[in-house]
C-alpha cells in the first residue's frame, strides 16, 4: 500500500488515461499514486443508456462508503451485504467505495444522472483492459485506497 502525505483538496487531481487504463493521483505536478482500472467494454461517450464512459473535466461529486469493510455491496448506493471477494460471480457489481463522478463539461453534464463512478469490482482479473459498462472500476483495496487519498470537489480528468 502507497503512503501519500495529507494535502489540501485543492492541490490535488486525478487522471484517469483511457489508453493506458491507469488513474494516476497528482500533488501539484508531483505524482503520487498510479491504479490500474477498467473503462468502458463499449467505448468512449456521453450519450444516455450508451454505457460508455466519458471524457472531459469532472469532479468528485460525492463519496459513498466511508467505514464499510471490502467487498460491501452497493444498490442504488446503499451497503446489501459483502461479496466473496475469492469468487468473481455474475454481473458487474459495486463494491467497497463509490466515488460518484459529476461532469463539468457541457458534453458531460450528465455524468451524475448517468450514475458513473469510480467504484469496486468483483472483476478483478479484468482490471487493466476496457471491460466495464461505463464507469471506472478499479481493485477493491485499490479503490479503498483512493477514496481516503480524495476530498469531495477533487477535480478529475477523464483522458483517451
Amino acid at each position: 500500500m502507497m503512503q501519500t502525505r495529507a494535502v489540501k483538496g485543492g492541490e490535488r487531481r486525478a487522471e484517469v488515461s483511457v489508453a493506458e487504463q491507469r488513474l494516476r493521483v497528482f500533488d501539484g505536478i508531483e505524482e503520487v499514486a498510479c491504479f490500474p482500472i477498467s473503462t468502458s467494454k463499449f467505448g468512449l461517450g456521453s450519450e444516455e443508456g450508451s454505457n460508455k464512459t466519458p471524457l472531459g473535466e469532472f469532479e468528485i461529486g460525492e463519496k459513498i462508503g466511508a467505514g464499510e469493510p471490502s467487498g460491501t455491496v452497493f444498490k442504488s448506493r446503499r451497503p446489501v451485504g459483502v461479496h466473496d471477494l475469492a469468487a468473481p460471480g455474475a454481473g458487474d457489481r459495486v463494491l467497497t467505495r463509490i466515488l460518484w463522478l459529476h461532469g463539468r463539461d457541457a458534453q458531460n453534464a450528465n455524468t451524475r444522472e448517468r450514475y458513473i463512478y469510480i467504484h469496486g469490482t468483483n472483476h478483478e482479473a479484468q482490471i487493466g483492459e476496457p471491460a466495464s459498462i461505463g464507469c471506472v472500476r478499479m481493485r477493491n483495496d485499490d479503490v479503498a485506497e483512493l477514496f481516503e487519498m480524495l476530498e469531495v470537489g477533487t477535480p478529475l480528468r477523464i483522458v483517451e
